[in-house]
């Protein structure tokens, strides 16, 4: 622990020791005064007005120097504005060079086709009964990336609407106490010669108005809830870092991390709260990375680019009715839980799992089939940075087959194609692409084997046990960026499921399984089913 002057840090009183020693066993003073200094400060901080007496001055003449700092930067701005010729032209880049996102208009022809666009995915994913519109654009800018990339901020506030209505008719709530507003930030890639727009990024939260008052009240920097709440969070992230190894290189960084970690307990006790299934939402050891940093290292952008995807001719239905469960774990046709590390290559995991069933099927052998091949040959899509499974069917069909995991292992990055074909293990003639509707899947799946499938994995991150029934809001079925091997079927205490072998190690979830609910499209699971064919 790095040592901090006594004058600028609350102490921890003796009387207190044992009370908090008990919430964190694993805690040292030290820790227990940085967690307090850390965390308390960065809670009471936001009460801008309130002369809180931690340092040597009061907060009062902290914001009057705040306020000077401030008045001195966007003075410096102005004098390089005018030195750089910036002025006030809007249409130009905020930093860089051509390419660089260029800050819009309100009027920008673009941009209205690009909100329309982004309200009417919200819409579709949203389980409110009424429809909502944008009340207020807080900002927005544009980018040239083999399209145009637009990225808006704004207010989506409810209207009086139901959602079978015209969006463009409807008004606002008159009564302000019934206007409900979030604020979210969409980026839209929208590919004007092709005519085809996508939604990349969603992200909206609740309108927090300011509260504030102005006070000359001194508060006690010693208040024991939040303190309290402070040393349990501090033993829940020692915790986590015993188990799952975690090791950072600094104190700075070990500080951010946990600031990581509380953001993300509180999402997990928002899903938990919100969950119409049975799963359980808590720490997982994704819990100290932030959203874009998990969905960089794990997940898959392309999978949500519906315009990169190639067509599948359609799979014959199955011959029978769905059986009340089924699970291909019990007949022998799935292979063990793997790891892709952190590398976007789910959707070689999910393919290989499929072809490893299917190729059990026809020939009563259970192979671990080479997910490296693909990341390394497969051509048409981008390894670690994600790819499509109808790309990697047809990798597999103009190589010849996939060699086993043994001949071909895996490394989680890409490298020089090491492809022999004396090595093909299995083959595939041809690949389908399944109904989207879930009865008809669960009946495809009991009788042709496993289903490779995506999903929209937000609430993966956070997932533990039980079935998994996010809002829709939490898990937009648009908006997929997982690919996994869906195995089988049935009910838990009433709530029917999929299961999903996921491939993030046999750490995560149960045994390294998802299990979702079904039934209701959930997250997207209907959107992207697939199989290969072996005759």
């Amino acid at each position: 622990m790095r040592a901090t002057p006594k004058s600028t840090r609350p102490e921890i009183t003796n009387s207190a020791t044992p009370h908090f020693q008990a919430l964190c066993p694993n805690c040292s003073m030290g820790d227990l005064a940085h967690v307090r200094w850390t965390l308390l400060q960065e809670r009471l901080s936001v009460q801008a007005n309130i002369s809180l007496r931690i340092t040597d001055r009061p907060l009062s003449e902290m914001v009057v120097a705040s306020r000077r700092a401030v008045l001195l930067g966007l003075a410096l701005a102005a004098v390089l504005g005018s030195v750089l010729g910036l002025g006030e032209d809007i249409d130009r880049p905020l930093i860089g060079p051509p390419g660089s996102p260029v800050r819009l208009l309100e009027s920008d022809p673009g941009l209205k086709k690009a909100l329309e666009f982004a309200e009417e995915r919200y819409n579709r994913g949203s389980n409110a009964m009424h429809l909502r519109k944008v009340s207020r654009l807080l900002s927005a800018t544009k980018q040239l990336v083999k399209g145009i990339r637009y990225t808006i901020t704004v207010e989506l506030s409810n209207t009086q609407c139901k959602k079978s209505t015209e969006l463009r008719t409807c008004d606002f709530y008159p009564e302000l106490h019934k206007l409900k507003t979030e604020v979210c930030v969409f980026e839209v890639w929208d590919v004007p010669w092709q005519g085809a727009s996508t939604l990349l990024k969603q992200k909206c939260q609740p309108k927090v108005e300011s509260q504030l008052k102005e006070t000359n009240e001194v508060v006690d920097a010693s208040i024991s809830e939040p303190l309290e709440e402070s040393v349990q969070l501090l033993g829940q992230f020692k915790e986590f870092m015993v188990t799952y190894n975690k090791v950072y290189s600094s104190q700075e960084e070990a500080d951010h991390r946990l600031r990581v970690f509380h953001e993300n307990m509180k999402t997990a006790q928002k899903l938990q709260s919100l969950d119409q299934g049975s799963a359980e939402y808590g720490v997982t050891k994704f819990s100290d990375l932030t959203e874009d940093e998990f969905r960089s290292a794990y997940l898959n952008p392309l999978l949500s680019q519906w315009t990169l995807h190639r067509q599948m001719k359609p799979a014959s239905p199955a011959r029978g009715p769905a059986p009340a469960s089924w699970d291909w774990r019990d007949h022998g046709a799935v292979s063990s839980v793997k790891n892709q590390g952190m590398c976007g290559s789910c959707w070689a995991f999910s393919v290989t799992g499929n072809i490893e069933g299917q190729w059990f099927l026809k020939n009563g052998t259970l192979l671990s089939l080479s997910e490296q091949e693909l990341v390394d040959c497969d051509g048409l899509d981008q390894a670690c940075k994600g790819g499509l499974p109808a790309n990697a069917y047809e990798t597999i069909e103009k190589l010849g087959g996939l060699e086993t995991e043994t001949d071909y292992s895996y490394t989680g990055h890409k490298q020089r194609c090491d492809f022999t074909k004396m090595k093909v293990a299995a083959y595939i003639n041809s690949s389908v692409e399944l109904s989207k509707d879930e009865g008809e899947i669960a009946a495809w799946l009991a009788e042709n084997g496993p289903i490779s499938v995506a999903l929209n994995a937000f609430a993966m991150q956070f997932y533990r046990k039980g079935v998994s029934h996010p809002l829709k809001i939490f898990c937009n079925p648009w908006m997929i960026d997982h690919a996994v091997l869906m195995v089988g079927y049935g009910e838990l205490k009433s709530i029917p499921f999929w299961a999903i072998k996921n491939s993030w190690g046999e750490d995560y979830g149960e045994q390294g399984y998802y299990y979702l609910h079904r039934g209701s499209n959930a997250c997207g699971i209907n959107k992207m089913c697939s199989s290969a064919v072996v005759n």
